[in-house]
């Protein structure tokens, strides 16, 4: 029955046990440590343990921890985490409600917030729903019934176009952040000590959220919602296309929502939190996502012939044309990485600044320095190196 997003510890003051808990798929952070005293640490951070454990590890999404059985036990065990073929039949109203009650979920708020509005799909489909729900909320009767977006990205950057139009069709309040090639790389060391990670793709699209999430703080906004987890539920990325069949089509869905708390949710977490600010996701509600992944993946399959590009699924659900919820050319936008969409420079300036710092000589003798997951670009070598020097036990743990 454990919904929403969270991570908490139980503590019985009678004999002090404890159970420890994560949602269901890792939305937030947690990790788990043990000390050569028999001691256990629980931390929403890696630099909580880092220290102090001898042995720690990511606290596993939809488990359990009780102290009295020792060991951990999963709770959250879905239709679909056995990765067998669903066969339900794709039904748009039905998928379009699931997605409209989980957004409106999410707008139980007492305090500031807005959407966080790239202009793609995903943010954008939560954003209309987000502006056409708003008005009757008690978060609106205390800040405002007209919706506040935020965008950020290098000046000229696909990301800001997109977005602009959007706000403007929605009606929204739109707050642009620009950001230059420099900024972000002065940001870098700071990203990494929060998202606490020396994943490539992570680093890159985490560094811009990172720098939006500070400016939005600074406006008194305490909550954004997000579209993070659409690609995963229904293969939204542009490899998806080699599918050979539905059943591989389906269970790389699966696989992917099961590795969601390693990139996608420790980004938007984590680059939000620096800052004191909670990022919502409604694409990962639990009650969304058993409607979402009891389609036959057939419908998901990617068919241009047919005219069904990526998340064709999800497109068709909001295309109405009695009551348009965006654009078509934006419903039908193609996927972009967030790290490309804010501005294509951004990594190749990336890339660039580590080759100044990182030598081939380094690169040649990689294996011997960092034997576990052994960068083989330049980039990763340098986020390697920033990320050993602030958690130089990981590796070993």
């Amino acid at each position: 029955m454990l919904d929403g997003m969270f991570s908490f510890v139980l503590l019985d003051t009678r004999d002090n046990s404890f159970i420890v808990a994560r949602d269901a798929v890792g939305i937030t952070s947690l990790y788990i440590g043990w000390g050569l005293d028999g001691s256990i640490w629980i931390s929403s951070e890696l630099k909580g343990l880092n220290d102090d454990c001898e042995h720690f590890q990511c606290f596993p999404p939809g488990h359990l921890y009780s102290s009295k059985n020792g060991g951990f036990r999963r709770w959250y065990n879905p239709i679909w985490f056995s990765e067998a073929i669903p066969s339900s039949p794709y039904d748009p109203l039905v998928l379009r409600r699931a997605f409209e009650n989980a957004v409106i979920k999410r707008l139980m708020t007492d305090v500031p917030f807005g959407v966080l509005l790239s202009g793609g799909l995903d943010s954008s489909l939560v954003a209309s729903i987000t502006a056409s729900h708003l008005a009757g909320t008690k978060a609106a009767k205390q800040w405002g019934s007209q919706l506040h977006c935020f965008c950020v990205g290098l000046e000229g950057s696909p990301d800001l176009k997109a977005a602009r139009e959007v706000a403007d069709y929605l009606g929204t309040v739109h707050h642009e952040f620009h950001f230059t090639v420099q900024d972000g790389i002065d940001a870098i060391e700071d990203a990494i000590y929060h998202i606490e990670t020396y994943d490539v793709t992570t680093i890159r699209a985490s560094t811009p959220m990172f720098l939006m999430s500070r400016k939005i703080k600074a406006l008194g906004v305490k909550m954004v919602i997000s579209g993070e987890g659409s690609d995963e539920i229904f293969g939204g990325y542009l490899y998806f296309h080699k599918a050979p069949n539905k059943e591989e089509f389906h269970r790389e869905t699966c696989h992917k929502i099961k590795a969601l708390h390693q990139y996608d949710c420790l980004r938007a977490n984590k680059s939000t939190s620096a800052w004191g600010l909670e990022a919502r996701v409604p694409f990962l509600d639990k009650d969304f996502i058993n409607v979402a992944m009891a389609i036959d993946p057939q419908w998901k399959m990617i068919r241009p012939e047919e005219g069904r590009i990526e998340k064709w699924v999800l497109r068709k659900a909001f295309d109405d044309e009695d009551h348009p919820y965006l654009p078509k050319h934006i419903l039908y936008r193609q996927k972009e990485q967030f790290s490309d969409g804010v501005g294509y420079s951004w990594i190749d300036g990336l890339k660039a600044h580590a080759a100044l710092h990182v030598t081939d000589k380094m690169m040649q003798n990689a294996e011997f320095i960092f034997p576990h997951n052994t960068p083989n670009t330049k980039e990763a070598y340098y986020y390697r190196m920033i990320f050993e020097r602030f958690f130089p036990q990981c590796d070993r743990s």
